[in-house]
C-alpha cells in the first residue's frame, strides 16, 4: 500500500509533537530511513523515494531488524549487512549460511554441481575468485557476475538495494535515488542468472528460505540440493583451496592453508588483525557516523599499514615465505585501496604506490596466473561510486591514476625468499 509523501508528509511530519508520533531512525539498504510510528501503524520515509509506504513495525525502537508491509504479508529482516552502534562505528553483521562442502558432509565435492555468484566489485567475493583461478577450478565451478550498482531489489514491497543481475534488454539505469548515469543495465560480464532467471541476489536468498536479509555476495549455490551452501569468504576459500584438489588444472600442490600448526598459527593470527583494522577496517572509516569513531578507526588502519610494509620488507609474504589465504585476504583490498578507498572511505593517511614493498607485493600476485583476469577496476570504481547514495549522492565516479597500469610493472619480490 503506497501513500504519496506529498499528500501525508506534512500532516504526519510536522504533527509528530500534537499526535505523539515516535519517530524512529535506521537504514535500510543504502537508504536512510525515517519511521512514524502511531500505536500499531507506522509511515516510513525512504530518502530519494517519492513515496511512503504503510508498514506494521516489526521491530523494537532500539533494534529496527525488521519489518512488516501490511500490502505484501512479506518479513524482510535486517535488511542490510551491516549495523552502526550508538557510538558511530560500522558493525559488520555475521553471515548465515555456513554449511561445509567436505567428505562427511551431504555437500560433496562434485563437478558442475555448484554455481557462484559474485561481484567483481565485492573484495569479500574477490577472494573466492582468486583462489578459483589460482586452483584452476573455473570449469567445474561457474561463476555468474552481477550488475556492480545497487538497485532497488523489491520496490514494491521495501525500500532495500542491493546486488541485481545484468540485464542486456533492458533500459540505462540510475543510481537507486534516480539520480548519476544513466548507466547500462549490463555489461558484456555480466549476464542474467542462468539457475532461476531471478532479478536479484536477494531473490536467490529468499528461495533458500532465507530470513536473516543479508543478501550479500559471494553465495555459493547446490545446483543438486536448490539450496544456498556458504555465503561466508573465509569458508568459500578454504573449501576451494581443499576440497577440489582432484579438479584442480593449476597448482594443485599450492595449500593456501597448509596442515602446519605453525604455519596455521601465522595464518590464524595475520587474519585476525589484518582483518579488524584493513580489510574491515577501511569500512569502519568509510562508514563511521562520529568523528571519534572514525578516528579510531584510521588510527588502526594507519598502524596496520605500516606494520604490513614493515613485515613485507623482511618476508615475501604476510604469513612467511609461503603465499598462503592471508595474502588472498590482503590483496583484495590493496587492490581497491587508492583507487576507492583513499577517497571515498577517506583511508588517506597512506596510499599503495606511496608505499615500495606493498606495491611490489601486490604486484606479484596480481601477476599469478590467472588473478590479472579477476581484477576488473571498472567494476570496483562503477560498484562503489554509484551504489551508496549517502555517500555519492550524484554517482560521479572519479577517473584515477590508472592503478591497473602500476601492477603490470616488474617486481623482485623472489629475492626475499632466499633470505
Amino acid at each position: 500500500m503506497i501513500i504519496s509523501a506529498i499528500k501525508f508528509s506534512t500532516i504526519y511530519i510536522s504533527s509528530i509533537s500534537k499526535f505523539g508520533i515516535h519517530k524512529i531512525s535506521s537504514c535500510v539498504g543504502n537508504n536512510f530511513v525515517n519511521a512514524y510510528k502511531l500505536k500499531d501503524t507506522s509511515f516510513r520515509h525512504v530518502y530519494g523515494k517519492p513515496s511512503f509506504t504503510l508498514l506494521n513495525m516489526g521491530f523494537s525502537d532500539d533494534n529496527p531488524s525488521s519489518t512488516k508491509s501490511i500490502s505484501q504479508g512479506k518479513k524482510v529482516n535486517n535488511m542490510v549487512a551491516h549495523d552502526t552502534s550508538k557510538d558511530g562505528k560500522f558493525v559488520r553483521k555475521d553471515s548465515a549460511f555456513r554449511n561445509i562442502i567436505g567428505k562427511e558432509s551431504k555437500f560433496q565435492a562434485e563437478a558442475d554441481r555448484y554455481h557462484l555468484y559474485v561481484s567483481y566489485a565485492c573484495p569479500w567475493a574477490h577472494r573466492c575468485l582468486i583462489v578459483l583461478a589460482l586452483k584452476g577450478l573455473e570449469n567445474i565451478i561457474p561463476v555468474t557476475v552481477v550488475h556492480p550498482t545497487f538497485q532497488h531489489t523489491k520496490p514494491e514491497i521495501d525500500g532495500h538495494t542491493g546486488w541485481v543481475f545484468g540485464n542486456p534488454e533492458g533500459k540505462p539505469i540510475t543510481n537507486s535515488d534516480g539520480r548519476g548515469g544513466p548507466f547500462p543495465a549490463s555489461f558484456s560480464d555480466t549476464f542474467p542468472d542462468p539457475i532461476s532467471n531471478s532479478f536479484s541476489i536477494r531473490e536467490i536468498y529468499e528461495r533458500a528460505g532465507d530470513t536473516l536479509g543479508k543478501y550479500t555476495v559471494p553465495l555459493l549455490w547446490d545446483k543438486k540440493l536448490n539450496t544456498i551452501v556458504n555465503n561466508e569468504s573465509s569458508e568459500i576459500i578454504r573449501m576451494f583451496n581443499s576440497e577440489f584438489n582432484s579438479f584442480a588444472t593449476r597448482n594443485k600442490d599450492l595449500d593456501l592453508y597448509p596442515d602446519d600448526t605453525k604455519k596455521k598459527e601465522s595464518i590464524d593470527s595475520v587474519n585476525d588483525w589484518v582483518y579488524d583494522t584493513i580489510n574491515n577496517g577501511v569500512y569502519k572509516c568509510g562508514f563511521a557516523t562520529s568523528q571519534n569513531a572514525y578516528n579510531e578507526a584510521i588510527k588502526e588502519l594507519t598502524s596496520s599499514f605500516d606494520k604490513v610494509e614493515s613485515i613485507l620488507k623482511k618476508q615475501r609474504y604476510l604469513a612467511g615465505n609461503f603465499l598462503s589465504e592471508a595474502d588472498v585476504r590482503l590483496f583484495v583490498t590493496l587492490l581497491r585501496f587508492d583507487e576507492v578507498y583513499v577517497t571515498y572511505f577517506k583511508t588517506n593517511t597512506r596510499t599503495v604506490r606511496e608505499s615500495p614493498e606493498i606495491l611490489n607485493y601486490v604486484r606479484e600476485i596480481y601477476q599469478m596466473d590467472g588473478v590479472a583476469e579477476t581484477c576488473n577496476m571498472h567494476h570496483i570504481k562503477m560498484h562503489y561510486f554509484t551504489s551508496h547514495t549517502s555517500l555519492n549522492r550524484f554517482s560521479i565516479i572519479p577517473e584515477g591514476k590508472d592503478f591497473i597500469a602500476l601492477l603490470k610493472q616488474p617486481h623482485d619480490r623472489e629475492i626475499l625468499s632466499s633470505v
